[in-house]
């Protein structure tokens, strides 16, 4: 529909809004080991695979079919699922997209039905499978509710992978777009089982307005073939702008390309992951970014940055000090960082991002009180050698929080790993609890530059 609108081929007008994907992923500063488009030969052919497999365990049948339709969801919907609007009498789907009536058409059907236990025995046996809880609930619910065969072909039109045996028939596109998690890893190709080295994956992040395809759908699907299931499905929810819901209607969309060009690639970033409690909705607030990035990162993190650096550089000839006796505010300020290796493991795990930058963001003030407390401006008169520990201690202790703060600001603490001269090799995540990787008494310090500006409020980020 969007390419007739479009006035292009469905291809073309595909390969134009995969391009603008692609390009987004390298000016968030986000890597892909593969990205996926199903309209390689490898993936019909795995596709059709899995039909086959499916087909081949007694689970799809042909049959007619008619139902409400939503083009944007491409989804078909129950009479009970669908929402009324009292105003224009309109009927649309839960996720207020507009529904069509479609007339009878010879499909063919999976089997959905015969899953339905299935699927709430596996639920209930791993209640971590699908988070967080509200949707594991959300998809519990939908399950006790009863299921329908589900329609998995069409002969109304032809862009798609035709039907094994019957190629006046496509699939259905949820068959087709679900089965690329296996496809890309190999499944289907001739003689090869390498892709079960990378199957079952430990996380499966889908949002949430797609939940049911991945939650039951495509678990149905995969037990039906005799594949694993994910470990989990998590599903994470939708941004609003400002208390409002975005949408090209409400003119409020916003470009993350003008924003990371506003404010800044890791600082984007990191208020996206500070801010957001994944899994539920989040709102922007350019104010808000604004607040958040100048007291979190130019305040706190890059001012500490700043001044330890700075007297090292000044005080100790630009060499890291040696490391006295500590006291009982060194040595815990040092198990504090060194401990959100497993905390912050911990968060991670259970996709608790926002927990995890704001530990970190918590370490930071910690850092903070305490070079505070220290005074090691002070001490450079009255006790040199306390004032190069406690120099040292915050060396390493930012050294730690840094790594610890790698996947969330890569090219920032970059920028300060480098001023401190830790070595690429010594940037990993078990770096941080490695009391051997400190950076080497009289290891020298350059003069420091500065990782986070102050951010200026921009007039408006406009949609």
């Amino acid at each position: 529909m969007n390419a007739k609108l479009a006035g292009v081929e469905t291809r073309v007008f595909c390969d134009g809004v995969a391009k603008t994907f692609m390009e987004l992923t390298s000016a968030v500063g986000m890597e892909y080991d593969a990205f996926v488009r199903t309209t390689g030969v490898e993936h019909m052919e795995g596709a059709k695979t899995l039909w086959r497999a499916m087909e081949a365990n007694g689970d799809i049948y042909k049959g007619v079919y008619e139902g409400w339709y939503s083009i944007r969801d491409e989804a078909f919907y129950t009479e009970s699922e669908l929402v009324k609007d009292e105003e224009t009498g309109k009927m649309t789907a839960p996720t207020g997209a507009e529904v069509e009536w479609r007339e009878k058409e010879e499909s063919y059907f999976f089997k959905l039905s015969a899953y339905q236990e299935p699927l709430l025995s596996h639920i209930e046996s791993n209640p971590n499978f699908i988070l967080p809880p509200s949707r594991r609930n959300e998809v519990v619910s939908f399950l006790k509710s009863g299921l329908r065969d589900l329609s998995i072909s069409r002969t109304s039109f032809t862009w798609g992978i035709p039907v094994p045996n019957d190629p006046e028939h496509v699939m259905y596109v949820w068959i087709d777009a679900l089965s690329n998690y296996l496809t890309q890893i190999g499944y289907g190709k001739s003689g090869s089982e390498s892709w079960r080295e990378k199957w079952p994956p430990k996380v499966h992040v889908v949002g949430k307005d797609i939940l049911r395809f991945h939650a039951v759908y495509w678990p149905a699907m995969l037990m039906s073939a005799g594949v694993e299931l994910p470990e989990r499905i998590f599903a994470h929810g939708w941004w609003t702008r400002n208390g409002e819901k975005i949408s090209k209607s409400l003119g409020n969309v916003i470009d993350p390309f003008q924003l990371v060009e506003e404010y800044g690639k890791d600082q984007t970033r990191f208020f996206l992951m500070a801010e957001s409690r994944f899994g539920s909705d989040a709102d922007f607030d350019d104010g808000r970014m604004v607040e958040k990035c100048n007291a979190g990162l130019a305040n706190s993190y890059g001012n500490l940055v700043q001044r330890t650096l700075s007297q090292v550089y000044k005080n100790c000839d630009g060499k890291v000090p040696k490391r006295g006796e500590l006291t009982e505010a060194d040595k815990e300020i040092l198990e504090k960082c060194a401990g959100s290796y497993e905390q912050t493991r911990e968060f991670m795990d259970m996709q608790e991002i926002h927990n995890y930058v704001n530990h970190l963001l918590g370490l930071i003030r910690d850092l903070n009180v305490y070079i505070d407390s220290q005074e090691p401006w002070k001490l450079k008169k009255t006790d040199v050698a306390r004032m190069e520990t406690v120099l040292n201690v915050l060396v390493d202790a930012i050294r730690r929080v840094t790594i610890a703060f790698q996947p969330v600001m890569p090219e920032s603490t970059g920028k300060i790993l480098d001023q401190m001269a830790v070595p690429e090799e010594d940037r990993m995540m078990k770096d941080i609890a490695n009391d051997d990787k400190v950076v080497p008494e009289g290891t020298s310090i350059p003069k420091p530059q500065g990782v986070f500006p102050r951010i200026e409020p921009p007039a408006k980020v406009e949609a």
